[in-house]
């Protein structure tokens, strides 16, 4: 379509089609070249799922779970917890107003600085290569940015659409605590929000359909946060599947073959936490010539182009890691590569990810299958926490350490970390990837007596050492 066809003003150098930390990064960087730029926002609000519906308010209510936990248990002999009175509607009145203040902050208030970028809210519809269609009216752009995110994927469960389930949108809405709740599904965001109110005070049912939870982790990582979770009190069924769902009066009954036996479980309410799918389906992606997976997820190389090398895609959209930090990677690159030279390649070798239950799940680089299947010769070396001092001290050794390096080049390659806390450990990690720190080089950097980073130490020692036969601050 000609640009004759297009008023001038609607014109564009870039045309960024999404609102969340992806699109922002690129805007950022686009305002910075003095570039034209566009950013068209559809569904939820500026900032998208991650200030709005997800780590901010999700982390909000975590933090307020575990307030609640370490205020009614204490593994100390000499102390007598008190289970504290919780006002969940408060809470979620609050988290509100947090979720808001962070949201102004971090994205409305910066618009304010960007000149060269206008936002237009609606939904986008490519009628041509580059241009796209907003209630009736067309803007073109010399180059486009596909940011659209994902959301969640329903699966086809019979009645499903007859009952009130709620999705990751809704259940931050919801501002009295639900007396029971089920959740389909155990990936890291169920995880993590089934922890968070059954500590809130729900009654809390976890139903997967494969043999584990966080089943892309190895079965060490998930029997460990398994066992840690069913303690806390939630009750986790694998190798379910689900037949059916219907309401009874005010409940909602879910029908369930769980390892060849059919039951039904009540709740007061249904949560969908069953994966993501790519927000594609009304873009109008057929008339681009843009590819898209199997799953819906748009297809792109290492430069983060699609199939039409006008247009780019990053975050959520894509199949590639999906955090909000990469996603404002992603975003950065996108928009080098889009208008600038020389292009970049994106890398995740180092990428640290983050399970925020508690005890809290951490990975950096690859684990033992990924190492055998790109033969890789590998060591592991998997530390427990009842070796790690500051554990020790703090009563609280729920956990492992797990290393994993090269043998020929004593690089480590990947970790695996259940700990409390265990995040802060992940970093230090992923620079060692990054920057090529061999293991025995970590083994004599000094680390404080009595931190969980000595944890690191000790893990890495313990590939040639036996540390049940070191002392304290060893080396």
């Amino acid at each position: 379509m000609g640009c004759c066809t297009v008023n001038p003003d609607n014109q564009f150098d870039l045309i960024i089609i999404g609102g969340g930390s992806a699109a922002f990064a690129s805007a950022i960087k686009a305002n910075n070249q003095e570039v034209k730029t566009l950013v068209v926002n559809g569904g939820l609000p500026l900032g998208g799922t991650c200030v709005n519906v997800g780590c901010v308010p999700s982390k909000i209510l975590i933090r307020a779970g575990e307030s609640i936990h370490k205020a009614s248990h204490s593994p100390f002999r000499g102390i007598t917890p008190n289970k504290p009175q919780v006002n969940f509607k408060e809470i979620i009145l609050e988290t509100k107003e947090l979720v808001a203040d962070m949201q102004k902050r971090k994205y409305l208030d910066l618009l304010e600085g960007l000149p060269f970028v206008k936002v237009i809210e609606g939904f986008a519809k490519f009628v041509g290569d580059n241009t796209i269609e907003i209630e009736g009216e067309q803007y073109q752009g010399l180059k486009v940015i596909i940011a659209t995110g994902a959301s969640t994927s329903i699966p086809p469960i019979e009645g499903l659409d007859t009952v009130p389930y709620l999705n990751n949108i809704s259940l931050f809405e919801l501002e009295e605590l639900p007396e029971s709740l089920v959740i389909l599904g155990a990936g890291y965001i169920a995880l993590e929000i089934a922890q968070a109110y059954n500590r809130l005070g729900s009654k809390v049912t976890i139903l997967q359909r494969s043999a584990n939870i966080l089943s892309k982790q190895s079965k060490d990582v998930s029997d460990e946060i398994t066992k840690h979770l069913s303690d806390d009190g939630l009750t986790i069924l694998t190798e379910t599947s689900i037949n059916k769902v219907w309401k009874d009066e005010e409940r909602i009954r879910i029908n369930y073959n769980h390892k060849g036996t059919i039951e039904t479980i009540s709740a007061s309410h249904l949560l969908v936490a069953t994966g993501t799918k790519a927000n594609t389906e009304n873009l109008g992606l057929d008339l681009t010539g843009v590819k898209v997976d199997e799953k819906g997820y748009i297809v792109v190389d290492s430069f983060l182009a699609t199939s039409n090398p006008g247009i780019y895609a990053v975050g959520d959209v894509t199949s590639l890691p999906a955090y909000v930090y990469t996603a404002a990677y992603e975003g950065g690159i996108a928009l080098q590569n889009a208008l600038n030279e020389p292009k970049q390649e994106v890398n995740f070798t180092a990428l640290p990810w983050v399970v925020f239950t508690d005890p809290q799940v951490a990975g950096v680089g690859i684990d033992e299958k990924e190492a055998e299947e790109k033969r890789i010769p590998f060591q592991a070396t998997t530390l427990p926490l009842k070796e790690v001092p500051r554990s020790i001290a703090a009563l609280d050794t729920r956990g492992f350490i797990k290393l994993i390096r090269n043998t020929e080049t004593d690089l480590l390659i990947g970790a695996r970390i259940v700990a409390p806390e265990g995040s802060e450990l992940a970093m230090e990690i992923s620079l060692a990837i990054k920057y090529k720190i061999p293991v025995q080089e970590l083994v004599g950097m000094f680390h404080p007596y009595l931190t969980l980073s000595e944890g690191i130490k000790l893990a890495a020692l313990s590939f040639t050492m036996d540390v049940h036969k070191m002392s304290c601050c060893a080396s």
